[in-house]
């Protein structure tokens, strides 16, 4: 049986075990989404995880609406990562970049512009802003010049996270976000080559994908999916007739490996009564699979020993926890996150969460 605690290859990327850090927003950017050095002390408390994703990081100014968030478009972003990346592999770790289009998701005080979707829909709730959370706007629909810029973006994300020292990239295509509003029947509008059947609705996340690949290598490149639920106003009538294609697709492009969000009935951090994809993915699905959502140290060796899945990651336990390898293969306590330092500044629960004893 394979143990949670053996290494994995995933593409180019030796990770020394199968426990990855999920990523996670954490707002300890600048406002011009600058990384800061804090960052790199954080990031290499963790570096004992087999492969870091890391926190959701823009593409473009357009597409990245979260207060204090990095980005990856301009080399003065590019210099302010190249410290974090070589801190992590200073410990030993492996680390990708997350790259993050946030759709509808953002607000024109924040972005300068209104925001974009396939659609003219808008998010289902009031959205972060630096003066606290205010009314959505609708988001303009992307024309197919948009969506061209859009794959040029992405292409200079990725060149921009290989030349700041991580290991490859993560394309951010679940929770609500641009690509996932492409995804999903309540959120795709369109009539166009776009919009309607599943194959025209997973057509953009095909031709983000393919252009990624072609920039930096298959080897070098991830998906995350979101296939179950409701997340941020974003749910599909028929989960399965979209995303199980998605994955049969992704497989076909040969990339690195795929991670699903999948929340359940009593989820901690969303829940949904729609069924978890994982199973039928994994059939079309060949490379190596990381599951996410509430797995307890218990369920995430059986998980891995079974051969549901090749890896688990984790994300708040690797939040309160830089150690958490560590404690998951002792057994040991794990300390709580403090929900009041998600997204402020300074090192208060970012950076003086304890180690085991």
């Amino acid at each position: 049986m394979t143990s949670l605690f053996e290494p994995i290859e995933l593409g180019s990327i030796y990770a020394k075990n199968r426990i990855l850090m999920a990523p996670l927003t954490r707002g300890r950017g600048t406002r011009d989404h600058v990384p800061t050095p804090i960052m790199a002390e954080y990031y290499a408390q963790r570096a004992g995880a087999g492969l870091i994703i890391s926190e959701a990081t823009g593409i473009s100014r357009e597409g990245l609406g979260w207060p204090y968030a990095p980005g990856l478009w301009s080399q003065e972003q590019v210099e302010a990562w190249k410290p974090i990346t070589a801190a992590v592999h200073a410990k030993g770790g492996k680390i990708v970049a997350q790259l993050w289009h946030m759709g509808r998701m953002v607000h024109c005080s924040v972005t300068g512009q209104q925001p974009v979707s396939c659609s003219a829909t808008k998010a289902p709730e009031a959205l972060h802003t630096y003066d606290g959370k205010q009314a959505p706007e609708v988001a303009r629909p992307l024309t197919k010049e948009d969506i061209a810029r859009i794959l040029n973006d992405y292409e200079n994300a990725a060149r921009n996270a290989l030349q700041a020292g991580f290991d490859g990239v993560q394309i951010h295509a679940a929770n609500g976000y641009l690509i996932d509003e492409f995804l999903r029947d309540g959120t795709n509008h369109r009539s166009d080559e776009y919009g309607g059947s599943p194959e025209n609705r997973i057509r953009f996340l095909r031709e983000v994908t393919e252009r990624v690949i072609a920039t930096i290598g298959a080897h070098k490149t991830s998906v995350r999916l979101s296939p179950n639920g409701d997340t941020q106003g974003c749910i599909d009538s028929h989960p399965e007739q979209v995303f199980v294609p998605a994955a049969k697709l992704l497989n076909d492009l040969d990339i690195a490996f795929l991670e699903l969000r999948e929340p359940g009935p009593n989820g901690t951090f969303g829940k949904t009564d729609q069924p978890k994809l994982h199973g039928p993915i994994r059939e079309v699905f060949r490379k190596p699979l990381v599951l996410n959502q509430d797995y307890t140290r218990e369920e995430a060796i059986e998980t891995v020993a079974t051969g549901v899945a090749d890896a688990i990651s984790f994300g708040r336990p690797f939040l309160a926890n830089p150690d958490l390898v560590r404690r998951l293969e002792d057994n040991l306590p794990q300390n709580k996150d403090d929900i009041r330092t998600w997204y402020s500044q300074g090192a208060e629960g970012y950076t003086d969460y304890p180690l085991a004893r």
